[in-house]
């Protein structure tokens, strides 16, 4: 059993462009380690993620380097940060609390599992900053999320609380201690033939397979999200409520 931690509690352990980069490589290391029998993912500070770090989204310094992986043709490093745990050979368990926002949310996701404190707040937030979520959303929450959930809580930005997102399949399970629930799991998988436990993940993933063409299709709407003239208008009002949208630019 490996413990992976988010350890930015400073930042609600948001996801940095730094953090991107070495989750994505700690995935990897994990994936050859055929001694690993489980993963916890959980965050310092009792938060799990508070979404995407937006001081270094702005940066005018990775304004490049986010173009290039909106427009490059395979998966960005932010839908991959996501997405890589869903493809890890051994289950991977997320452990909620706090807050689990944007990133955060789609981040857990793509975990097999997700075990949540009572209290912590969900939400799929980049409609409140004028983006959209682009970070694997299409292919981690098709057959967990019902399409008609995923559209309005995408559309509202709205936060729920764990329990809701329970009901709404956001969430296994609520425990008022989240980690050692978490960690009774791991050793139950453990337990079981480890290729049995791969087999069975991979053949459950496959009942809800998504063609590539939906992960190029977020990058491609988030690339208009920030070129849109919307966009500035989002982050104006998210200080400002008064702040009135333009029509809508795109079809």
């Amino acid at each position: 059993m490996l413990t992976v931690t988010l350890n930015r509690p400073h930042k609600k352990n948001a996801m940095s462009f730094q953090v991107v980069n070495e989750l994505i490589a700690l995935a990897g290391r994990i994936r050859k380690d055929q001694t690993i029998r489980a993963v916890i993912l959980n965050g310092a500070g009792d938060t799990f993620c508070a979404g995407i770090d937006l001081g270094d989204l702005n940066h005018p310094k990775n304004k490049a380097f986010a173009f290039w992986e909106l427009v490059k043709p395979w998966q960005s490093a932010f839908q991959r940060v996501c997405l890589v745990w869903r493809d890890l050979p051994v289950p991977v368990i997320a452990v909620l609390e706090g807050y689990c926002i944007g990133a955060g949310l789609q981040l857990a996701l793509a975990c097999d599992v997700r075990i949540s404190h009572p209290d912590c707040q969900l939400s799929i937030m980049e409609a409140k900053w004028g983006l959209v979520p682009d970070m694997g959303l299409t292919q981690s929450a098709f057959g967990v999320v019902r399409e008609d959930v995923l559209k309005e809580l995408a559309m509202s930005a709205r936060i729920i609380d764990a329990n809701e997102g329970q009901a709404l399949g956001l969430v296994s399970h609520c425990s008022d201690k989240p980690l050692e629930q978490a960690q009774q799991l791991a050793a139950e998988f453990s337990e079981r033939s480890p290729d049995a436990v791969l087999a069975s993940k991979r053949i459950i993933n496959a009942m809800h397979h998504q063609p590539a063409t939906t992960l190029y299709k977020e990058k491609m709407w988030q690339l208009k999200m920030m070129l849109g003239r919307n966009r500035k208008l989002a982050l104006r009002k998210a200080k400002q409520a008064s702040t009135s949208f333009s029509k809508r630019q795109f079809r």
